[in-house]
C-alpha cells in the first residue's frame, strides 16, 4: 500500500479492496478481499534480520533500538499515514511469525501446484 497510497489520495487510482484480513485505517471505505472471497488473506510486512550467527548481544541491541525507534509516535504516525502497522516483536517472536507465514504460503503454493521453470 505505501507504493500506492498518495495515487490513491490524489484520486488517480480507485481501491477496490485490500488484501489484508481487515480494513486498512488509511482507508476505512474500502473492504477487504475476504469480505467476497472468504478466508482471504494476503498482507506483506517487512522485518529486519541479520546472519544466522551473529552474536546474541548484537541482535539484542538491534532490536531494543529498532524496537524503540518503531514506538517513536512520529514513526508510528507516518508508518500509519504509508497503510501500515506496526508489529514491534522480539527475534523469537519474529522467528515464530516467518514461520508460520512461510507454512501457510507454502500450502498454497503446494496446493496451487505452481512450479518454477
Amino acid at each position: 500500500m505505501a507504493t500506492s497510497i498518495e495515487h490513491i489520495r490524489a484520486g488517480k487510482l480507485h481501491p477496490l479492496a485490500v488484501t489484508g484480513a481487515t480494513r486498512a485505517e488509511v482507508l476505512p471505505n474500502v473492504p477487504p478481499v475476504g469480505d467476497f472471497v472468504p478466508g482471504y488473506e494476503g498482507a506483506g510486512w517487512q522485518g529486519v534480520g541479520a546472519p544466522r550467527n551473529t552474536p546474541a548481544e548484537i541482535i539484542d541491541t538491534l532490536n531494543k533500538e529498532i524496537n524503540a525507534g518503531l514506538a517513536d509516535p512520529r514513526m508510528k504516525a507516518r508508518i500509519a499515514d504509508l497503510g501500515g502497522t506496526v508489529f514491534a516483536s522480539s527475534p523469537a517472536e519474529f522467528a515464530t511469525f516467518i514461520a508460520e507465514y512461510t507454512e501457510k504460503w507454502a500450502k498454497v503454493i503446494k496446493f496451487a501446484g505452481a512450479k518454477i521453470n
